[in-house]
This record gives structure tokens, sequence and C-alpha cells, in this order.
């Protein structure tokens, strides 16, 4: 899965885009997050929250995957693909 990076928040955050168009089922990549062993702070129909690799983690129905904070965009991608990976 390839991505392009954007920093956010001053750059103390990375968002990961896939380049290729994704829809979640956000309700189905909750669940499938939670059999992995993630704790999700909020969920609905626009968002998930987690923690991951002690980031606050935002997901989004698009599969944009934003980490706060972070600011290596080769972790960035490395982890946005990991979490896409248990969800797609």
């Amino acid at each position: 899965m390839k991505f392009t990076t954007m920093r956010l928040c001053g750059g103390e955050a990375l968002m990961a885009i896939p380049v290729d168009e994704i829809r979640l089922d956000m309700e189905r990549a909750s669940e499938l997050l939670r059999r992995v062993g993630c704790t999700i702070k909020q969920t609905d129909e626009m968002m998930i929250i987690l923690d991951w690799n002690e980031m606050e983690t935002t997901i989004y129905p698009q599969g944009k995957v934003m980490f706060f904070p972070l600011k290596d965009r080769s972790l960035c991608i490395k982890y946005a693909a990991e979490i896409l990976k248990e969800i797609i």
C-alpha cells in the first residue's frame, strides 16, 4: 500500500493518506482492532481514536491515519500500513 503524508498540529503530528481510494466500515474496523488488543478511546462513523505505540492515533473512513506525537515520516507510513492491514 502506498501513502502520502501530511504534517499537522504545528509539526507534532503526521497523517498517512492512502494513495488508492479506501472506504472503511468503522464499526467493523473498531471490532477488529479490539480483537487484536487495541484499546479504543472513541469510535463513531467519522473516526476511531486509539492508542498505538504510545501515540494517540485517529483513523478516518477514507483510510487516513493520524499519529500524535510523531515526526518521522517513515514510521508514520509503517504504522499506518500495520493498522490498515488489520482492518481491511
